[in-house]
């Protein structure tokens, strides 16, 4: 029993606080942030700037389809993930945490999905001067971490299944 504690003990206290502090930060964002207005937090490499995306990731869209075939993206995402996690060892605290972001981050944004058809709220904006990368928030990061961490894994464990 204590060893199926162990991702338990991970993943479910990571992805409610990952999709909690997204919220919240995306509530923040839209009480005290003009849209299209960049505040500086850290000189230009770090600035607020409210944005509403309605495309996918880096503004990949489908046209008018977008919101409802990145919902179902995001549910068929959801059930391939909640797969993985369930499969994995009750040891295996990485696959835990990697899981837990990934999944949060897709519950985060899907939430804003649904809420509305204003897009997803983003406000972390990254860069130098007019050089910037895509403005983001805290999902984003969980999933890009979580989907890094994924695949690092499951490729260390297929080198290790390979040599065995």
């Amino acid at each position: 029993m204590p060893l199926l504690l162990r991702k338990t003990r991970v993943f479910w206290p990571l992805l409610f606080l990952l999709v909690l502090s997204d919220c919240a930060t995306k509530r923040w964002a839209e009480t005290n942030l003009a849209e299209h207005t960049s505040e500086p937090v850290v000189g230009e490499v770090l600035r607020w700037t409210l944005a509403y995306n309605r495309a996918a990731a880096m503004g990949i869209t489908f046209g008018p389809a977008s919101r409802p075939l990145l919902i179902l993206a995001t549910l068929g995402a959801l059930v391939a993930l909640a797969r993985v996690y369930r499969n994995a060892a009750p040891q295996d605290g990485r696959l835990a945490v990697a899981t837990a972001l990934v999944i949060g981050g897709a519950l985060g944004n899907l939430i804003d999905r649904l809420r509305w058809a204003g897009g997803v709220v983003d406000f972390i904006d990254v860069g130098l001067g007019a050089s910037r990368f895509w403005i983001f928030n805290l999902a984003d990061v969980g999933v890009t971490v979580g989907a890094a961490l994924l695949a690092w894994l499951l490729l260390r464990q297929q080198e290790i299944t390979h040599r065995a």
